[in-house]
């Protein structure tokens, strides 16, 4: 096994996916696929996180309660963004669809995309693939949305952003225990 030289800020985003597959059976070519990364990229990832106790040695369950303390503690310090200038993109954090029943602002975050229909404050997605992937999947748009509240949000939204967090992970576990 290689050396755990930290988390990269893709591993969030195998995880989140994995949490948004339920039950559902997967391979590592198939998250690869999903989250526009390599397979071998998803196997280091996956083997990183459970070095880290975010998943189990089987490699199939996500620890929820560790991931999310995680993501609302450190994804912040560990993956720091500053919002920059305006730009036409996918929106995010508060902005997104999953937060904005909660919050209205004239203040939106995106993450660029030149197909995207909203004008805000460019934010890095936390890896480079995000904004495809979320596209592909609006549930790990949701949960990767809520990660950039806990990255750039204040303390209601990053409130709201705790509490739907908890709500997805639920339902993906119910979702996929009926299937």
């Amino acid at each position: 096994m290689k050396a755990h030289n930290g988390m990269r800020p893709h591993d969030i985003a195998v995880l989140l996916k994995i949490i948004a597959l339920g039950d559902r059976p997967w391979k590592n070519k198939d998250l690869a696929a999903s989250l526009f990364l390599s397979p071998s990229e998803i196997s280091e990832s996956i083997s990183r996180s459970e070095f880290a106790g975010l998943i189990s040695s089987d490699r199939r369950k996500v620890f929820q309660m560790a991931l999310g303390s995680f993501i609302k503690n450190g994804l912040k310090y560990v993956f720091p963004v500053k919002p920059g200038s305006l730009v036409k993109g996918m929106p995010t954090a508060h902005a997104a669809p999953i937060m904005v029943p909660y919050f209205s602002s004239d203040e939106a975050y995106v993450w660029p995309d030149i197909s995207g229909k909203k004008r805000g404050m460019f934010i890095e997605p936390l890896y480079p693939g995000a904004i495809a992937a979320a596209k592909q999947d609006a549930i790990l748009y949701d949960l990767l949305a809520i990660c950039d509240v806990f990255r750039v949000g204040r303390v209601r939204e990053i409130k709201k952003g705790e509490e739907l967090m908890k709500e997805l992970f639920k339902a993906e576990q119910h979702v996929a225990s009926n299937k």
